[in-house]
Order: structure tokens, then sequence, then C-alpha cells
């Protein structure tokens, strides 16, 4: 491999992908997303106020800034260092920094009311370097809003009882993440980093494949499926949350 396609590889978290899936990860696969309610982007949308100049990290493909856009009249600029993902979120009209996220961007973007990691920080070897450069970026009264996936999720767990930690091209299991939380762990690196939680939801994945391969969730309707999987949540959310969001301030 020449030193071209070296660089390519370290730029490119779904180049690394090679061996853990069978096919190629597709750069857009993530494209598409609505507010659908209960899942993470309809989440991730309701903590922003009205107006709000917001930063998104890792921007990908354009789908949340758009809602943010819609659903809260936000100012939107992304960071996305994929070129075609960076492209694609331009084609929808967003300003998008080509590259790495760090504090250095801070003097060229200025500040923002809120800085948004929408499934990111699990993808990055160091997603406390990311937090802590987030808040060169903030306001006073600015805030950061996350999502990452449950690993504590039931499928995880059923799974490991079953002698099995198998990657695939997108969800919980994606074979692109690096890192992977609970709620304890994410609330204390977010501490360790000078954050409070401030509030933290569980997303429903009613969209996971478990849920279409698996019994009994394969046999209920979409709209069935999502109403238990509600339910599931209030009395065990540490296993049936697919994904946390979080809002969290600066508390020093």
């Amino acid at each position: 491999m020449n030193s071209r396609a070296n660089a390519s590889q370290i730029s490119d978290p779904d180049a690394k992908a090679q061996g853990f899936v069978n096919e190629p990860i597709k750069p857009l696969r993530y494209d598409g997303k609505g507010m659908a309610g209960g899942e993470a982007p309809a989440l991730i949308v309701e903590m922003l106020p009205e107006k709000s100049r917001v930063l998104d990290v890792g921007c990908g493909e354009g789908s949340i800034a758009a809602l943010m856009r819609e659903h809260r009249g936000a100012t939107v600029v992304g960071v996305e260092p994929h070129p075609e993902r960076a492209q694609a979120a331009r084609a929808k009209g967003f300003e998008v920094v080509d590259g790495e996220f760090d504090e250095t961007l801070a003097h060229r973007l200025g500040t923002f009311d809120a800085v948004i990691f929408a499934d990111v920080l699990e993808h990055m070897p160091d997603p406390a370097s990311a937090l802590l450069a987030s808040k060169s970026f903030l306001r006073p009264t600015g805030f950061v809003v996350a999502s990452v996936p449950n690993v504590a999720h039931w499928s995880v767990r059923l799974n490991l009882l079953r002698g099995r930690f198998d990657y695939v091209d997108m969800g919980i299991m994606d074979a692109t993440h690096l890192r992977w939380f609970t709620r304890r762990s994410l609330v204390a690196m977010f501490a360790s980093c000078g954050f409070e939680v401030v509030q933290l939801q569980w997303s429903i994945g009613r969209w996971l494949r478990e849920y279409r391969q698996q019994w009994p969730w394969r046999w209920m309707s979409f709209w069935v499926r999502g109403k238990v999987i509600r339910r599931c949540i209030l009395l065990w959310p540490e296993a049936f949350g697919c994904q946390m969001v979080v809002k969290a301030v600066c508390s020093g």
C-alpha cells in the first residue's frame, strides 16, 4: 500500500472496517434521517432553542443539520473530514469545514450556542479531547449535545451471552466504532472534561436490524414495536435504550 493509501485510511474510518464486515462500508449509509418521535435525531433537535447558531461536529451528509435548520431555524456550520460526506452536506446548503475538529478552528468559526456530536464521539480514538476542544467554541450560555450508542443494549448483552461480538455496517455494532459507552461511563467522561450532564434521554432504535430479525419483535408492526420499546425503556432504560442523547454544560 502506498503512502497516499495509508493517509486515506488514517482520515477515513470507514476504510478501517475491512476485516470486520463482508462488504465495503457505504459512506452515505446514515443519510436521510427524519424526525421520527423518540429517535436520536428528534431528541437532538428538541434540545435546541429556536434560532441557535450550531456547530455540527462530524456533520456527515448534513441530515441532522437539515432537521435543525427546518425545525429550529438554526444556523449550522459543519466540520467533516470525509470528502464525500462533506460534499453531500454542502449540497444541502451548509457551510462545511473540511478536516478534523480541534480548538484551532475557533478563531475562524467564532462561538456557538451549541456544539453537536451526533453519533460522532464513538468514532474517535480520543473523544475527551474533542469535548475539551468544544469549550473554545461555546458562548457563555452554550452547551454540548451528544448522542452515542448504548453498548449495554439488550441485543449486545444477548450476543455476549452467546459468545458473540459481531460487527455490522451500521447500528450499535457499527464496525467503525472505536469507543463504547454505558450511561455511567458517558456521564463520567463528560465530568472528567469539566461538563455537567443536565439532560439524558434514551432513543427507541426501532430501526435496529435485531428488531427485524429476532423473535418476538419481527412479528410486530413498526408502530406496535415502537410502543412496546418505549414501555420497556421506562422499565429498564439501560437495556432497551438504543442511544443516549445528552445535553451538557460547562461545570467550571
